[in-house]
């Protein structure tokens, strides 16, 4: 049943210290709703002096509050409890990723449970964040080494997945006693604020927590560079990313990006092409292909391609594109206008270079939507084979040889994600090693659980989110050595 537009627009407001607030200069802006064309949130305009209030918040709460302090038992209870929020909250939360990025609702309530989900794993992080100890430097030595909370994070989040990511990141750094300011995107910022009003309900001391509306210049630039701030997390672009690096390096704070990827999916001819197509289906539509783990370029043996491509247009015509609260539209609607020209962009630049249309290459006469869209006969050194686009929009390069499709495969900046699909494990194998890419699928595509760390090579970005290993990213290392028994040296005598 399809899902009716709001009444009223949401509204909303910054939520510092543990209160409520709107922006210092009291200024708001708007969010349409790109499938819809009608208002459907007003945010506070942050400004800088936003920020730093909730920078202040956010430093005092952890060099004198509780939340550092606390046993991991108790910060868990806190953040499960916030995990079992956002599953009560998840019709809502769905709705409104629905309304302010365009993606199918059906898809916004799964997101919901997936983040739910990062939650529950944090939690058991909370209780287990240890060092190691060593008890083999001689009889009278002894060291352990310790993890501590770095400090204060600032958090920069995109719109395709908003309350996912921030999933992905926030609980992680509060389990181990971190302390955050959070921006995420003025297309979506809805449900990171409602997710303040979750953490507020679930227990979370003022000032651990801290969420700002708002643009990148001035909230985003002043996250990064105030010198209370001890670590950014961000994802996004990867021109966004490397400006963040470069002035987090001028200070020497520690950064954790997730940027860009142009994944491929590298299919071999003895496999059941039903599951493959499937999967070349979801793995280049799902949200609209505005995804960093979009599986945007397949790349296919020669001896299967024809097949496999005709295939892969017939799953595509039956692909519903439309308004994303019909719960039976897998393709909703592009973030923005902007978004929608780059998109169009690379079709001129696809039909220069010779790419071959086959299906698609074309927006809809009305709304912000683009057509489920494929090229055939496409080369690696064209755009639309190396560059992310951000869009439905499938390249489909054909290869010969094992070490010609690992060659394509590493033939980008990017290395965020690959799949193989093959019978034969030496293949499977040779292609995981060899892929630079920091997460390599087997017969399948864009699995993902809290348990496992994500994150890429090259200009994917640096650091992992999700994982146990992800709580390093939010920890430091302190090693303390310890004397035992009487102490010789230089100065004390033996005698």
């Amino acid at each position: 049943m399809k899902v009716s537009l709001p009444l009223k627009p949401f509204q909303y407001q910054n939520l510092i210290d543990g209160k409520w607030q709107n922006a210092a200069d009291g200024k708001t802006f708007e969010r349409y709703s790109p499938a819809h064309e009608v208002l459907v949130g007003i945010y506070p305009k942050s400004g800088e002096a936003d920020a730093i209030l909730a920078i202040d918040a956010a430093r005092k709460a952890f060099d004198e509050g509780i939340w550092p302090r606390m046993s991991g038992a108790e910060r868990a209870a806190i953040i499960l409890k916030a995990a079992s929020l956002i599953r009560k909250n998840a019709e809502e939360l769905a709705f409104i990723e629905t309304l302010e990025s365009g993606k199918p609702i059906s898809q916004a309530k799964d997101e919901m449970e997936w983040a739910a989900c990062n939650w529950d794993y944090a939690a058991t992080l909370a209780r287990h964040t240890k060092g190691e100890s060593f008890n083999s430097l001689g009889e009278d030595m002894l060291a352990i080494v310790v993890k501590e909370p770095i400090g204060v994070v600032s958090m920069i989040t995109p719109w395709n997945f908003p309350l996912l990511i921030i999933s992905q990141k926030l609980p992680l750094a509060l389990a181990v006693g971190c302390t955050a300011v959070v921006k995420p995107s003025e297309f979506t910022s809805g449900t990171t604020l409602k997710l303040g009003g979750i953490l507020k309900e679930a227990g979370l001391p003022d000032g651990v927590v801290n969420i700002l509306s708002g643009y990148g210049d001035p909230v985003g630039i002043a996250m990064t560079n105030h010198p209370m701030v001890d670590m950014i997390s961000f994802t996004g672009s990867t021109s966004v990313g490397k400006r963040i690096a470069a002035a987090a390096g001028q200070k020497l704070k520690k950064v954790e990006l997730e940027l860009g990827g142009k994944n491929p999916q590298i299919i071999f001819p003895d496999v059941d092409l039903t599951e493959v197509v499937d999967s070349v289906v979801f793995g280049v539509y799902f949200n609209m292909g505005e995804c960093c783990n979009s599986g945007s370029r397949i790349l296919v043996h020669e001896d299967i391609a024809d097949e496999l491509i005709k295939k892969v247009i017939e799953k595509s015509k039956q692909v519903k594109v439309g308004d994303p609260l019909d719960p039976q539209v897998k393709v909703g609607a592009i973030i923005n206008q902007q978004q929608m020209e780059k998109i169009s962009g690379y079709f001129e630049q696809a039909a220069t270079q010779g790419a071959k249309l086959v299906l698609g290459g074309k927006a809809t006469e009305h709304g912000n939507y683009i057509l489920p869209t494929i090229y055939d006969e496409v080369k690696p050194e064209m755009s639309i084979a190396k560059e992310e686009i951000f869009g439905p929009v499938l390249s489909i390069i054909r290869f010969k040889t094992l070490d010609e499709a690992i060659r394509i495969a590493n033939d980008t900046l990017y290395g965020l994600s690959a799949s193989v699909w093959t019978k034969d494990i030496d293949k499977a194998m040779t292609i995981s090693r060899k892929v630079k890419a920091g997460t390599i699928w087997i017969n399948t595509f864009m699995n993902g659980y809290a348990e496992l760390p994500f994150g890429g090579y090259k200009e994917s970005g640096l650091g992992r989110e999700m994982g146990a290993a992800a709580i390093d990213e939010f920890t430091e290392m302190k090693t303390i050595q310890i004397h035992i028994g009487p102490k010789t040296g230089w100065w004390i005598s033996d005698k």
